[in-house]
């Protein structure tokens, strides 16, 4: 049985999910056709589509992964892997929360998504041992907050999401490209 230090637990899901690029860009892209959907459909099918689609993004991502030739996930053993799965909980009980805020006022839903995504990418900071997912965190949250103050129409929420997202997935593509760990 391998022992883990954090760092050497870091670095296994750094190694293991390329620095959390291709699921960040995945996530930014869901967000990016919920704003499309927003735009050309509905806003209640654009919700549909940011919770459907949020619901592929682990798979989704792990498929880039393997089309890309990356590793694939975290070695057994790995403690930060539970921590991982308990920020999936949350993650769910915030897409409720985000789903009935969006039955009392439409314009509330992506901004509570945003904030409920922003709160889960800070746990990341400790998943793979990257600040920068704080400053993803703090920026998807304080989007969040501000868009729900002005009541912004869904597909501004939407976009902003996939906006943030598709930065920081580029961001830290280049970081992991430009690691000696990968």
């Amino acid at each position: 049985m391998t022992e883990f230090t954090m760092e050497s637990a870091q670095a296994n899901m750094r190694r293991g999910y390329l620095w959390g690029a291709p699921g960040v860009l995945v996530s930014g892209s869901v967000w990016l056709v919920a704003g499309v959907v927003a735009l050309m459909v509905s806003a209640q099918a654009a919700v549909l589509t940011l919770l459907v689609g949020g619901a592929l993004i682990f798979p989704l991502s792990m498929l880039l992964s393997k089309l890309l030739g990356l590793p694939q996930g975290h070695a057994s053993g790995n403690p930060l892997g539970v921590l991982a799965g308990e920020g999936t909980v949350w993650l769910i009980a915030g897409c409720a929360i985000a789903y009935g805020m969006s039955v009392l006022r439409i314009q509330w839903f992506f901004p509570t998504m945003l904030l409920v995504i922003g709160g889960r990418y800070l746990t990341f900071q400790t998943l793979y041992g990257l600040r920068v997912y704080w400053v993803l965190g703090a920026l998807l949250g304080a989007a969040g907050f501000a868009l729900a103050v002005v009541l912004a129409q869904p597909a501004v929420g939407a976009f902003a999401g996939a906006t943030i997202e598709l930065v920081f997935a580029a961001v830290l593509f280049v970081k992991a490209k430009r690691s000696v760990e990968v």
